[in-house]
């Protein structure tokens, strides 16, 4: 859903313009992400399934916050800096990282005490080595990655490209557990890209037709600016004329 919140909040800011072909992307991609889901429900139990929800209704509620504080925050971030060249990334990312030291860590302490979660250190080295490679890959190199692909493109771009996740990451099941896929898998695999293809496509064509326009503005503007220059210096010429001939 955080695509729809993106092309909403981007068309309202500015950052994106809204068209039919971009609406028909995203609600692909959702209902692809949609089917993938549910072909991973339906499937034989994984070795690691969670047991089952408490409150799915506030669980959909709570995601669907998620989703449009991620639209604001993405969008946001594109009209603020517009493009990479105005930002430091290791200093932004530098700044991400202290506030979440500062501001998040103490809520550890707080779940804890709470019993809402306990806090409590992984016994199993193998463990502690996937913590600190997600740590690296999962949520460093990726959200620089993200950030730089997002002022290089847009942030609907960049949205609809992070689905494409819930399909690879079944793959990674696939891969590792053996699992076969169902017809619905493959039908919400293809939606998801083609939403992210079909995004891609709409970015490049407004793109194109922009450039167009400023090529025809610059155009307009230089031949303007010739006329200008041409009838300056008719009238210089035509000056020292008028003098010569008002002379007795």
């Amino acid at each position: 859903m955080s695509g729809f919140f993106t092309l909403a909040i981007g068309a309202a800011l500015k950052t994106e313009s809204f068209s039919a072909l971009k609406l028909i992307a995203v609600c692909a991609s959702v209902i692809g992400v949609a089917l993938v889901s549910e072909s991973d429900r339906g499937d034989e139990p994984h070795p690691m399934s969670p047991t089952a929800p408490r409150a799915p209704l506030f669980g959909d509620f709570l995601a669907l916050l998620s989703a449009l504080f991620y639209g604001c925050y993405t969008v946001l971030l594109k009209v603020k800096i517009q493009n990479e060249n105005r930002i430091n990334m290791s200093l932004f990312f530098g700044f991400v990282g202290l506030f979440n030291l500062l501001l998040l860590w103490p809520m550890f302490g707080l779940l804890h005490w709470t019993g809402v979660e306990p806090f409590e250190l992984p016994r199993d080295p193998r463990i502690i080595c996937m913590i600190v490679g997600n740590a690296l890959i999962g949520t460093f190199v990726s959200d620089y990655l993200w950030l730089l692909s997002m002022l290089m493109t847009s942030p609907l771009v960049v949205t609809l490209g992070l689905s494409l996740t819930i399909p690879l990451a079944i793959i990674g099941d696939v891969v590792g557990y053996g699992r076969v896929l169902g017809f619905g898998y493959w039908i919400g695999a293809g939606l998801v890209l083609a939403g992210f293809f079909g995004v891609n496509g709409a970015t490049l064509m407004e793109n194109s037709e922009r450039e167009k326009r400023e090529e025809e503005e610059n155009k307009e503007a230089e031949m303007d600016s010739s006329m200008a220059t041409l009838s300056t210096v008719s009238v210089g010429e035509r000056q020292p004329l008028l003098q010569h001939a008002s002379k007795p």
